[in-house]
């Protein structure tokens, strides 16, 4: 039971990362429909005041983070707040608290709520720059479903909750990885590209240029062409002069 108990713990944690809310909603509502049994310290999540309270914040929050400025802010808020989520949820189930040590159990679940919102934030402007904010709200939605599946299977079968955990932790590692190597490609590849481009050119090209004309090109111009001088030249004639009025034919 304890082992059940503390896997639970750990998707709950860990979905706080995601939603800081979902987690807090999720378990006051199901200790308010005695589904869990929660410790004498955090027995209030299911009271109506808090159920309210709780419901208003993650209604601001489900909206906010679809907003591309608002996000960040969201984002930045949740440094503080994730963290906070992760201990109370890892540490409010009775069985667990009792098996544990309070502090522990705070612990643990600051860190699995700090590193998945740390891991949520560090992708979110990844996401912004290559969709140009267009993709956030579609992310958002995602980490939302999410958050909201792993409350559900912590609560009600949280072996299969843990499983869920660490699929989508492998694959988040592993979509990192190639985008880093992707990145990695690409950067070589740029830096490649001007020691190629000059290597693809002849080395001698501008001192082989002016050896493939001719070297007395100059000086055998003037020589193609006649010699003129005053001997040369020849003076212009008069033209015909025109007979005069004795020269005109008379008709008898």
């Amino acid at each position: 039971m304890l082992i059940t108990n503390l896997l639970g713990a750990i998707g709950l944690g860990a979905s706080s990362g995601l939603n800081a809310w979902i987690p807090l909603l999720g378990l006051g509502l199901a200790q308010r429909f005695g589904v869990v049994e929660l410790s004498s310290r955090y027995d209030q999540l299911g009271s109506t005041w808090a159920l309210a309270i709780l419901g208003v914040l993650f209604v601001i929050d489900l909206i906010g983070d679809k907003i591309v400025v608002i996000d960040h802010v969201l984002h930045a808020v949740g440094l503080v707040i994730a963290p906070v989520s992760g201990a109370i949820v890892f540490s409010a189930q009775a069985e667990l608290l009792s098996g544990s040590h309070p502090v522990l159990a705070a612990l643990a679940g600051i860190l699995l709520g700090g590193t998945m919102h740390a891991g949520r934030s560090a992708l979110r402007p990844v996401v912004s720059a290559g969709t140009g904010g267009l993709g956030n709200p579609v992310v958002s939605l995602i980490e939302d479903v999410m958050a909201a599946v792993m409350v559900f299977l912590a609560i009600l079968v949280p072996v299969i909750s843990f499983i869920v955990l660490l699929a989508l932790v492998f694959f988040s590692v592993r979509w990192i990885r190639k985008r880093r190597q992707r990145k990695a490609l690409r950067s070589q590849a740029v830096s490649e590209v001007p020691n190629q481009v000059p290597s693809q050119l002849p080395p001698q090209l501008p001192s082989q240029l002016p050896s493939q004309l001719p070297h007395q090109l100059p000086h055998q111009l003037p020589s193609q062409l006649p010699a003129a001088g005053p001997s040369t030249a020849q003076p212009i004639q008069n033209p015909p002069q025109t007979s005069g009025p004795s020269d005109a034919i008379t008709w008898e």
